[in-house]
């Protein structure tokens, strides 16, 4: 099995975080895994230790791999004096790349390519989860409640600024949050209380992404989490909340402090914990997803409405996690919850083997 980790996106320390943690639970027993490190600049490496490498940036002695867009091979190819030649066999890919290049379809899409199993969405889910613009719209279409929100390009932030900010005003009230419409880990999220902080928070967004959401804020709202797993028949985990130790949920209060309080289970009503794991499968459905995804929430102190705010197709599998700390609580351990997702990759990968891609006339 191959693990893949690091990756080109703003989430590439998350991402070995994750693999450190998914490395570390796996059964030695049952699988033969190979490390391959992504380098910021897409570079493939494998060889001894890689992770470690990764983390100390010492990665000069890894060689680089490549797989090839060719289906039914499945193998890992060294480069060797030049030339690229097989040296693993692997029967599943486990993709622990956060973000860009990783969760958003393109990865997912390479190794559709190639017919190989691969943990976690295809590449509809994938995409449709990792936009969060074109996400909103699909759950819009399915009576899923959402925030309001506008789209706003890279182009119209640089081409005319206070147009857009008139164009957001109009539509939205402050506060406001501003985000790139396909990142995750709240890298470049800003909350914004007025002008200034709009203006800030869309340059800072478009560093990011080309596309930027622009959403409806609410004031202290509780945050809500609850883990899917599943093909076609998903269940759902207990709910539980996120205390940030910041205004939000920000990079840094995720990853960097340890000021945020994780509540397990939420302290919700038996019926708001039912609407929400109802809401959760609905929005897993309403992307067709598959394998895992981790389904965020907001609930309105005051209305005690609850939105769907997004959705992590490859949650984090860090320590301090939700996905895997929220499984634990349901019964599903650590350790059963990644044998579970690789039984799912290869069921999925038989369900897609029975799919014809030759039209047959009938005589």
């Amino acid at each position: 099995m191959g693990i893949f980790f690091g990756g080109r996106s703003g989430e590439h320390e998350v991402s070995l975080l994750s693999a450190r943690s998914i490395i570390s639970n796996l059964d030695p027993s049952k699988y033969n895994l190979i490390e391959v490190g992504i380098t910021r600049e897409g570079k493939w490496l494998s060889g001894e230790r890689v992770l470690d490498a990764f983390q100390k940036g010492a990665t000069a002695h890894l060689q680089p791999v490549a797989m090839f867009p060719q289906a039914g091979d499945h193998h890992l190819y060294r480069l060797i004096d030049g030339q690229y030649h097989p040296q693993i066999h692997l029967d599943v890919v486990f993709p622990v790349l956060h973000g860009t290049f990783g969760e958003d379809g393109t990865l997912q899409g390479f190794l559709e390519l190639i017919g190989i199993a691969y943990v976690g969405a295809g590449v509809l889910a994938s995409s449709v989860g990792m936009d969060k613009g074109l996400f909103k719209s699909v759950l819009r279409s399915y009576e899923i409640p959402v925030l309001d929100h506008q789209l706003i390009t890279r182009r119209q932030v640089e081409e005319d600024l206070e147009q857009a900010i008139r164009m957001i005003e109009s539509a939205l009230s402050y506060p406001i949050f501003v985000k790139p419409a396909n990142l995750g880990s709240s890298v470049g999220i800003t909350k914004c209380r007025n002008r200034s902080d709009l203006g800030e928070g869309l340059y800072e967004a478009a560093r990011y992404d080309r596309r930027i959401v622009v959403e409806q804020g609410l004031e202290r709202p509780r945050e809500i989490e609850v883990s899917v797993l599943g093909n076609d028949q998903p269940v759902v985990s207990i709910p539980g909340e996120v205390v940030p130790g910041e205004d939000f949920y920000t990079y840094s209060a995720k990853y960097l402090s340890d000021s945020s309080e994780l509540l397990i289970p939420a302290p919700l009503s038996d019926e708001q914990t039912r609407e929400i794991q109802r809401i959760a499968v609905q929005t897993y459905r309403a992307i067709d997803c598959s394998g895992m995804a981790r389904v965020d929430f907001l609930l309105d102190r005051q209305t005690e409405r609850v939105y769907v705010s997004e959705v992590n197709t490859i949650p984090g599998f860090t320590q301090i996690s939700m996905y895997p700390k929220l499984w634990e609580a349901s019964g599903l351990p650590y350790t059963k919850l990644l044998d579970r997702l690789i039984e799912l990759a290869f069921e999925r990968k038989a369900d897609r083997d029975r799919t014809e891609f030759h039209y047959r006339r009938e005589e």
